[in-house]
């Protein structure tokens, strides 16, 4: 019998915000996994922004090749991907919530669904029936918390469900809340897309359940990302006096790039690193915030992570309801991660810091996923497509993939199938265009076009407070660090056609 794979994903969600690991805040539905499966402490996002790195989700290969590297740009519908070998294979796919494949605005040549005015026709997605990026059923949302892009199918279900001021609970020029409101969004739980996105995915599970066919489920949270809003009692959940609240090193930017210091002056000007008319750099900082709005942002955020925890907890139950435990392989992670403090910084952008490459990485599969255990196995999720085909025994003839397939490492047979993790970012041409190695002890990030960059021993120094790029004593570990970097962007390659003849 085939397994099915239920993929839970939550969006810019820290690594360090699992209760089992963390005491300062409470999980106890992700808990159950730590409990029932393996935790990878050791797993990266391929890119610390959204459409990159959940377009590398379902293809297996990096932003650089699947051609979605940025925000705002879009994943070819002719892509290869994880959903479509799976129906080939007799599986039946399903995406709830977020997609976020395709950017808000369209064009003659890259239209977009989800996009401006469609986004918000309600009608037609009442009636969309087509196969989205292999997945055969869709029910989609494009708005974080109060967002003006509400729409789609979370704007028709909270319809449905009796929820006729719902433009109340958004923003301006789709809804009429208060855009001066912070923390305690004031829209009712039972109208809060954690709700639907549950309750939703626990009707798939019963249908696929009732037909017994094999399925992938992705249920795609959008929270913690920001803004820091969050329903009653959650907002409150946390004493912000009471957690552990990140903050700058003294001088800790003094050898690092120049990006990193104008982060940290009250008036930054980040003009010289814009290139086109999409100025969104992703430079945040915290020179402007207040301890006081440090400490309630990060209390609200935690707020965030306990309200999703609990519908994540709905679904599990489904799952064990409908019997469906023994034979489902159940992923969660996240995205990319999240800085809150850290370094000075907030939000996310062109800082390739631990904060924001790596991510909660849970695996549960019964009887095959060993239970309660931690491995410090390098993990990347472009290693998601490849390794579910394998457990699943798919065919995958028509997708090329960089990503490794991971199996025998969840299963406990291996102990590595990578040595190294690469990461990307870039938001505009040449001025914010970076790529990260790392590997078991050391990381190093170099930038198009520069001759700055950063070397941090994570061993030594896992705060990556001190950048060794220039100090003398490591130019030799530097030099044999960019001799394996490029190693490693040559093993990346993927040849799409295999080599059939000699001349």
């Amino acid at each position: 019998m085939k397994p099915n794979i239920l993929l839970i994903t939550t969006d810019q969600q820290h690594w360090n915000t699992i209760g089992a690991f963390n005491s300062e805040i409470l999980t106890p539905n992700i808990d159950r996994l730590v409990k029932e499966g393996t935790t990878f402490s050791r797993a990266y996002c391929p890119n610390p922004t959204c459409t990159p790195s959940r377009a590398s989700i379902i293809t297996g290969k990096y932003p650089s090749q699947h051609g979605a590297w940025s925000i705002g740009t879009k994943l070819s519908e002719d892509e290869p991907t994880l959903g479509k070998e799976l129906i080939s294979n007799g599986y039946t796919t399903s995406l709830i919530g977020k997609a976020h494949f395709q950017p808000l605005q369209s064009s003659d040549e890259f239209p977009s669904l989800e996009s401006y005015p469609i986004l918000q026709d309600l009608d037609y997605w009442k009636n969309f029936n087509q196969c989205f990026y292999g997945f055969n059923h869709v029910e989609l949302a494009r708005n974080h918390v109060n967002e003006p892009h509400v729409g789609q199918h979370y704007a028709i279900w909270m319809e449905e469900k009796g929820c006729g001021n719902w433009r109340d609970y958004f923003l301006p020029p789709t809804g009429t809340m208060d855009p001066a409101q912070e923390y305690t969004w004031p829209i009712p739980e039972k109208f809060h897309y954690n709700t639907w996105i549950a309750e939703r995915t626990n009707e798939k599970l019963k249908e696929y359940k009732d037909h017994e066919e094999p399925f992938f489920l992705w249920s795609s949270f959008f929270d913690p990302h920001l803004p820091y809003l969050v329903p009653e009692p959650w907002d409150k959940m946390y004493d912000p006096d009471k957690l552990t609240i990140p903050s700058l090193k003294e001088g800790e930017h003094d050898l690092n790039p120049p990006h990193f210091q104008k982060t940290q002056e009250n008036e930054a000007d980040f003009s010289e690193y814009r290139e086109t008319e999409f100025g969104n750099i992703g430079f945040h900082s915290h020179s402007n915030i207040t301890e006081d709005q440090k400490k309630k942002d990060m209390a609200v955020y935690y707020g965030m992570i306990s309200m999703l925890d609990k519908y994540v907890g709905k679904i599990l139950d489904q799952i064990e309801e409908l019997g469906l435990r023994e034979n489902t392989i159940v992923v969660f992670t996240s995205d990319h991660g999240h800085l809150f403090g850290q370094h000075g910084l907030h939000d996310k952008g062109g800082f390739h810091y631990e904060d924001l490459l790596k991510i909660p990485f849970l695996v549960r599969y019964p009887g095959v996923v060993p239970e309660n255990k931690v491995s410090a196995s390098l993990q990347s999720l472009v290693d998601l497509a490849p390794t579910l085909l394998s457990l699943t025994k798919s065919d995958h003839y028509h997708m090329k993939m960089s990503g490794v397939d991971q199996s025998e490492v969840w299963k406990g047979e291996n102990s590595d199938a990578r040595d190294h993790i690469i990461c990307e970012f870039r938001k505009q041409p040449t001025r914010v265009h970076q790529k990260t190695f790392v590997n078991d002890r050391y990381k190093i990030t170099v930038y198009y076009n520069q001759n700055y960059g950063e070397l941090f021993d994570l061993e030594e120094d896992p705060n990556e407070w001190e950048n060794l790029w220039d100090d003398d004593d490591y130019q030799g570990l530097k030099k044999e660090l960019l001799l394996r970097f490029l190693w490693g962007e040559l093993g990346k390659e993927i040849l799409p056609m295999p080599r059939i003849a000699g001349a």
